[in-house]
């Protein structure tokens, strides 16, 4: 056993110093005494049931003092250990952040169905590192592998257009996805990527940060997000906002290609259902169980030396009420 707040046992000094002043009231400071002119009846017996009574509610009152302070000093015990499976799987979310998310084939529009989906997904995972890369025009890292779950669901709801320079640098996204996780230990280490439409910006072309991937070990599943055909897309006029069709241009052999050269696959997603049954497709894919080393399993023993304390102060008043009542 041990306490989580070892300082507040000095605490206990404070029973002791009221055990101390109660002895001295009793043996010296406050002694009670009447004049007799015989000693006969004080000879006769030794003190009564009822005189050594009156000082058990004080000792029931100091140990629940003790116990309390116990309880608040936070005993826990470690004896026992367990063993626990996780996934061992590293994931990398690359979202496509481009102004083209904007449109309206999925509700209420691509980006925020992605994000929704997503977070949905990462809650479905929580013995994983997971983090984010958005990419547009150029790519950055918006979290860094983490099993925080709060933190990167907080981060996946903070991502949105416009952050950075508009276009679609697929290869760049995919080559930041894989510099988060070059250096990972992970028994399966994965990629998914999502996007809405061609390459056409950044330095490293796709292909190449496909076979840097595959040199890695790095399985990537590539996600096409958008309708057959045209979708809706709403466009600044000096109206306002006006809502106009659009064609949906993606470049499917690209992203199957690289789903291949990863050993990953490629999905089409046409509108919310179909993105979140991919989503759930790769969370039954990708289940590699591992056993990790045995970790203490802490039990909370507060609660225990709390209701002993409870029970000193009523038996404490129960006392005090029938010493009252004795003739």
């Amino acid at each position: 056993m041990f306490f989580e707040y070892p300082k507040l046992l000095w605490l206990l000094a404070l029973p002791v110093l009221l055990v101390a002043h109660y002895l001295w009231l009793e043996l010296g400071g406050r002694r009670p005494h009447m004049r007799s002119s015989i000693l006969a009846p004080w000879l006769s017996g030794g003190p009564s049931v009822l005189a050594w009574l009156r000082h058990l509610p004080f000792i029931l009152r100091i140990a629940a003092l003790c116990l309390l302070i116990v309880a608040l000093a936070r005993p826990r015990s470690s004896t026992e250990t367990e063993k626990v499976d996780t996934e061992g799987i590293d994931i990398v979310l690359a979202m496509d952040v481009s102004t083209s998310m904007l449109a309206r084939d999925f509700e209420p529009d691509r980006i925020s169905a992605a994000k929704d989906i997503a977070i949905e997904f990462i809650a479905q995972r929580p013995s994983d590192r997971m983090g984010i890369v958005v990419f547009a025009g150029e790519s950055y890292t918006q979290c860094p592998l983490t099993t925080d779950r709060a933190t990167l669901i907080n981060l996946m709801k903070d991502v949105q257009t416009d952050l950075i320079e508009d276009g679609t640098a697929i290869g760049n996204g995919l080559a930041t996805a894989v510099a988060r996780m070059k250096d990972s230990d992970a028994k399966s280490r994965v990629i998914i990527l999502l996007t809405d439409g061609v390459n056409n910006r950044g330095e490293i072309a796709p292909a190449t940060a496909a076979e840097i991937a595959r040199t890695y070990g790095i399985r990537v599943y590539t996600i096409g997000l958008g309708t057959r055909g045209e979708a809706p897309y709403p466009v600044m006029t000096p109206w306002g906002v006006e809502v106009r069709k659009v064609p949906v241009e993606i470049d499917e052999g690209l992203l199957k290609a690289i789903a291949e050269t990863t050993g990953g696959r490629y999905f089409r997603a046409t509108d919310n259902t179909k993105l979140s049954e991919i989503y759930s497709e790769i969370n039954q894919m990708e289940k590699v169980r591992t056993t990790i080393d045995s970790f203490p399993v802490y039990k909370e023993l507060f609660g225990k030396y709390a209701v002993w304390a409870l029970v000193c102060l009523l038996l404490e008043l129960a006392l005090r009420l029938f010493i009252r009542r004795l003739p």
